[in-house]
């Protein structure tokens, strides 16, 4: 029983990392209709910029050490961040340490800002096109910002620790009558499926409880009438873009103490993503939300060694395997509405 919950955390942590995903995803293509393959990219620039923000909260200069001298007498001299003379030594020292919480503050504008870029730029372009075109212009979009990554921050992965209050781990086992020491999880992966389910919930909230929300909702079921209406529904499906890239990027974020930073971090996430958007059905929200917890979990159970045992190699299959069973017998997903892709 300790193993299955292990397992089950496990697959809440990495379907908590495709739901926001493949929300994201969901989000702009429900919307504008456009099958966005450089989603997975803005996940990346999220996270990078996690490590932008960490970098420049520790940009230090040389001070003198008082009382200390080196070798030759003269003042010894030690690094000290700016951000000790701005806010104080105390709290500089916990401003530095919680970089990545603090991004999600730096992350959201610069995400809604490089989405409402990308639509304006480039995808308006391609509404009317078919969906192979928008695959491929989008695909090479997210190769360039790749690179540009990877110019810039270089090839190795940028380790960026989560704050020190949450760098151990959680006795889960003793907190639902095991053991003690039975069930050990990490702190900051708890914390990134409460923060993946408070961002989703927000989503939905935004969706359904407000009138921009619900303008949008009925952009989605039909654009034409909302537009006779009178009601700019352009400008308001840019802002979901813009969105729905922020989503994708504070996904990065809170991701960097879990996966260190890397240029291809988007490009290994895409493809799942994408299937966990195509089993859930294309256009549905809750279906994506649903698909991203549903296919971690199973994920998770079939990377335990037992199962490699009997079978080896079903963990880098499982989802492909369990998405081509759920579209044999359910062709438009879980939760697919009829006409989507239909055409």
């Amino acid at each position: 029983m300790d193993a299955i919950i292990l397992q089950i955390l496990n697959g809440l942590d990495k379907g908590s990392a495709y739901a926001l995903i493949a929300l994201g995803l969901t989000l702009i293509f429900g919307t504008l209709g456009v099958v966005n393959f450089a989603h997975g990219a803005l996940f990346m620039i999220g996270a990078f910029c996690a490590v932008t923000l960490s970098r420049l909260l520790s940009l230090s200069h040389e001070v003198a050490v008082p009382g200390e001298v080196d070798f030759l007498g003269n003042p010894a001299m030690r690094d000290q961040p700016y951000a000790y003379d701005i806010f104080g030594e105390a709290w500089g020292a916990h401003i530095i340490d919680w970089a990545v919480p603090l991004s999600i503050l730096f992350a959201i504008p610069v995400m809604i800002l490089i989405g409402v870029i990308m639509e304006r730029g480039l995808i308006k372009h391609f509404y009317k096109r078919p969906h192979a075109d928008q695959i491929l212009v989008t695909f090479g979009l997210a190769i360039v910002l790749q690179e540009i990554i990877k110019y810039y921050y270089g090839a190795n992965p940028i380790p960026t620790p989560a704050p020190e209050a949450f760098t151990g781990s959680f006795d889960f086992g003793a907190l639902i009558g095991f053991e003690a020491n039975t069930i050990i999880y990490p702190y900051w992966r708890l914390v990134y499926f409460a923060f993946a389910a408070i961002v989703i919930g927000a989503v939905f909230a935004f969706l359904q409880f407000t009138t921009f929300g619900m303008v949008v909702r009925a952009g989605m079921a039909d654009r034409e009438t909302v537009g006779l209406l009178g009601i700019n529904i352009d400008k308001r499906f840019t802002i979901m873009f813009g969105l729905a890239a922020a989503v994708a990027g504070l996904a990065g974020v809170m991701y960097t103490p879990i996966n260190s930073p890397n240029y291809h971090m988007g490009m290994d996430f895409l493809v799942l993503s994408f299937v966990v958007v195509v089993v859930g059905g294309m256009g549905s929200l809750p279906g994506a939300v649903l698909a991203g917890f549903l296919l971690g979990i199973l994920e998770s159970f079939a990377s335990m060694r037992e199962v490699i045992n009997i079978i080896p190699g079903i963990n880098q299959v499982i989802i492909y395997l369990v998405a081509i069973v759920i579209l044999l017998t359910r062709p438009r997903g879980l939760m697919g509405r009829k006409g989507v892709m239909e055409d």
